[in-house]
């Protein structure tokens, strides 16, 4: 009798499951041995289960990263834990979420005692933590509170004078004033000096007379106004009578006070029409309406005239020479809405971030045979989602508080060289942050599986929120348009021997130096310790910016020629927005570099340097075409680099769950039962009824 024969499908379905387990064990542990030469002593990587583990000083990293504002933050963290009825629950409707969101700003007003008017102007930092901590709680609220005190209030502080502040301030700040900031209209929205609706002055009742001329002038989206708004910020063309044929002169944009409901009844007044924008894709705690005005008269002294200003006889003064240059000052006082959009876009990365993380320190799946399943964290796909992104969290971190540092002090010294720098960062680093805010929300739901897919887990709450963070306050392409015309403006600048302000100032040294022909040597160098040096990153960074800016100077002096300035702009619009992209990231590694150095501990510090590298080196290879392409870098520092940046995101990984905890952002702030510290799975399946 003969023996039986092996099964082929038996065995196939073996060897099938024997590879399966070892490419999945190949993601945990990788061949490092990538370089051929003495580097190789210098690079020599571990597994990323056995490789040496950074001790953190978890209170000491938080301490720095949170500053002196962390008290007035836990304050308001704390009266929101202790009033349950006043946090947000997952599912509730457009109309009661309003509701809630005007009892929570007022809750945090009256009941708490803080007060966020007080410091827009004086101490704009600790208003700005406090937005972090609001906006923490729920996004419409940190958005409301936005439209109440920085832009209501933030116009009628920095527009007018004495006589406003003194009429309209503690209305403003008691919440007794809710206001509106109308700007936008359905025809226009980023090209702010083609607004449509009108101011008239009337010299024989001395008023202004305010009017929307069609329906394209309607004030669209503003903040406020459905439900809440008792007064608005209206910006319009002022229109002065005159005793020519024209009829009137255009002096240019200007804000006036504008009251659109009844004290007593809160009924709308007359000649005013206001209708409910209705459901949004995210924010629906914020009461977005649509505003008509119908010779809506209103006295003289409701213009916000700071900068220009109209006597009883009709006659207009400014000391500002022109339209252009009013506008200018009258936009740059606007700005500190960019700067609050940016910082706490990075709030919003942080909470996500968190989640995902501890998500995937969480979670187990497969594993080597007969051994226990694994944190999906271990896998290299997973790391390389989030790794890269905990460092560029921390790269934003830094970058946006110097942005809030440097916002304050132009606010003090009202600097015009400060001025116009604080402008620029900021409409880039509004851009880029909210940008990659916005990517990485995704990202994070994508890394959590199908449990990120439940609501209560708040991927889909912050992505729809925050997805508007890339339009208001200025839309991200038109943004970085203006910060790549003022590069083009620093680059002529220096060839005409002009003073670069502070943060163009490498450009002086890279347009010399950087534009040479790359050294031949240093574009081989491999060790880490060149890889790691900061002077090798922020060359490269800077290095990326400047043929940039060369090249698009050239392209657009070029096609000038036969299409014009602005069909030349369009023409080189991509090659522009990169330019700018990379003038942001040289400004975000550089303000990364210095946080590094003035950390006073040393534990966080080294904990600190390691984010860093890991974010300066994936930022390169991700451009690294561009590198190669002018051997900038050789094919085997190219190499280096990326087998370095997977090393080191190894070794973040390592220390993860202390950098997410370094956040300080407690589990009744992310609200997520998957991210939960204690027992996640036990809050999950409670809160679906088991």
């Amino acid at each position: 009798m003969q023996s039986p024969q092996p099964d082929p499908t038996a065995e196939d379905e073996s060897q099938a499951v024997s590879r399966r387990i070892q490419r999945l064990s190949l993601h945990l542990t990788p061949n490092h041995r990538y370089l051929q030469n003495d580097t190789a002593q210098q690079l020599r990587l571990v597994e990323c289960a056995k490789a040496a583990k950074l001790t953190v000083d978890t209170s000491s990293l938080s301490n720095y990263m949170r500053g002196k504002h962390r008290e007035i933050q836990d304050r308001v963290l704390d009266y929101f834990n202790k009033r349950p009825e006043l946090q947000t629950p997952v599912e509730i409707l457009k109309d009661d979420h309003r509701e809630l969101c005007m009892k929570q700003l007022v809750g945090l007003v009256r009941e708490a005692g803080i007060r966020p008017f007080r410091y827009v102007v004086d101490e704009p930092a600790k208003y700005f933590a406090i937005l972090e901590a609001v906006g923490s709680v729920d996004m419409s609220l940190g958005i409301k509170m936005g439209v109440q005190y920085s832009l209501w209030g933030g116009s009628v502080l920095n527009l007018g004078t004495k006589k406003h502040k003194d009429m309209y301030f503690d209305g403003i700040d008691n919440l007794e004033y809710p206001g509106c900031f109308a700007m936008t209209e359905l025809h226009h929205g980023s090209n702010v000096q083609g607004l449509q609706t009108v101011a008239t002055f009337d010299p024989i009742t001395d008023e202004f007379i305010i009017d929307t001329p069609n329906d394209g002038a309607i004030k669209w989206w503003i903040g406020n106004a459905a439900v809440h708004g008792k007064f608005a910020t209206v910006f319009a063309k002022l229109m002065l009578p005159t005793h020519d044929t024209k009829g009137f002169t255009d002096m240019g944009v200007h804000g006036f006070i504008v009251p659109i409901r009844d004290f007593k009844t809160h009924q709308t007044l007359p000649g005013i029409e206001i209708q409910d924008c209705g459901h949004k894709v995210g924010l629906n705690g914020v009461d977005n309406g649509a505003l008509r005005f119908r010779s809506v008269r209103i006295p003289r002294d409701n213009l916000l005239n700071r900068f220009g200003d109209v006597s009883r006889d009709g006659k207009y003064t400014s000391s500002l020479p022109s339209i252009n240059k009013r506008f200018a000052a009258t936009l740059g006082e606007l700005v500190g809405g960019r700067v609050g959009l940016a910082y706490s876009s990075v709030s919003v990365l942080k909470v996500a971030a968190t989640i995902a993380i501890r998500y995937s320190l969480l979670r187990q799946q497969f594993g080597p045979s007969k051994q226990p399943e694994v944190s999906i964290l271990d896998y290299q796909s997973q790391q390389h989602k989030l790794m890269p992104m905990l460092a560029s969290t921390y790269a934003l971190h830094f970058v946006t508080s110097h942005l809030v540092e440097k916002y304050s002090e132009m606010k003090k010294s009202h600097d015009e060289q400060l001025v116009g720098d604080v402008h620029s960062l900021s409409a880039g680093l509004k851009a880029y942050v909210t940008a990659y805010t916005a990517k990485s929300l995704s990202i994070c739901r994508e890394a959590c599986g199908g449990h990120g897919y439940a609501s209560v887990n708040r991927f889909g709450s912050l992505r729809n929120d925050h997805d508007i963070f890339q339009t208001f306050e200025g839309d991200n392409t038109v943004l970085l348009q203006q910060v790549a015309g003022d590069l083009l403006k620093q680059y002529k600048e220096k060839f005409q021997g002009g003073t670069l302000t502070v943060t163009w100032s490498y450009l002086r040294e890279s347009m010399n130096s950087y534009l040479s022909q790359p050294n031949p040597v240093t574009a081989r160098w491999e060790s880490e310790d060149h890889l790691r040096d900061p002077k090798f990153q922020l060359d490269a960074f800077r290095y990326r910016t400047s043929r940039l800016l060369q090249s698009v100077a050239v392209r657009l002096r070029k096609h000038s020629k036969t299409l014009g300035s602005f069909g030349a702009w369009n023409r080189c619009l991509n090659h522009l927005l990169t330019l700018a992209e990379s003038h942001i990231e040289s400004v975000i590694l550089a303000k990364f570099v210095e946080a590094v150095q003035k950390c006073p501990d040393p534990s966080s510090r080294a904990a600190l340097k390691l984010v860093c590298d890991l974010y300066a080196l994936e930022r390169i290879w991700k451009d690294i075409g561009t590198y190669r392409n002018v051997d900038y870098v050789a094919p085997n520092k190219a190499k280096a680099i990326h087998k370095l940046m997977e090393y080191l995101s190894f070794q973040v990984r390592n220390i993860a769950k202390e950098l997410v905890d370094a956040f300080d952002i407690p589990d009744y702030v992310t609200r997520a039962p998957i991210a939960m510290q204690s027992d996640a799975y036990s809050h999950y399946t409670h809160y679906v009824g088991f």
